[in-house]
């Protein structure tokens, strides 16, 4: 008798705005890891002209099952929705400072609407 198996989801994404979805049969109690090596090993099929080395410098670092992070050991469950994480390129505190920077000063951008006498940001 065949072994059961389960259904996932693999996701992840190159770039900004380009997600991509690969959905795979696994057997019951498999890891994220599994599953990754799996998609590997189907995407080696269907590329049989892809470069090895491309496969092995891929940018994940973490992993995650449903947007929470998770170990590369997390055995997976029926339906889940496991998303690989590539490393940010700026810190988001940053981000967030230059954006504020850009808005302007005073009485513009998000605190437009500020009451008199307030100090600025608040």
């Amino acid at each position: 008798m065949a072994e059961p198996t389960i259904q996932i989801t693999l996701c992840w994404s190159l770039g900004p705005r380009r997600v991509q979805e690969q959905s795979l049969q696994l057997p019951e109690g498999s890891t994220v890891k599994a599953a990754l090596d799996t998609a590997m090993a189907q995407w080696r099929q269907s590329q049989p002209l892809a470069d090895a080395t491309t496969l092995t410098s891929l940018p994940f670092q973490q992993a995650g099952i449903w947007g929470h992070k998770v170990p590369w050991t997390q055995v997976v469950k029926a339906g889940d929705r496991i998303e690989l994480y590539r490393p940010l390129k700026v810190d988001p505190k940053v981000a967030r400072r230059q954006r504020f920077k850009r808005q302007g000063k005073g009485r513009t951008g998000l605190f437009a609407n500020r009451k008199s006498g307030a100090a600025a940001g608040y």
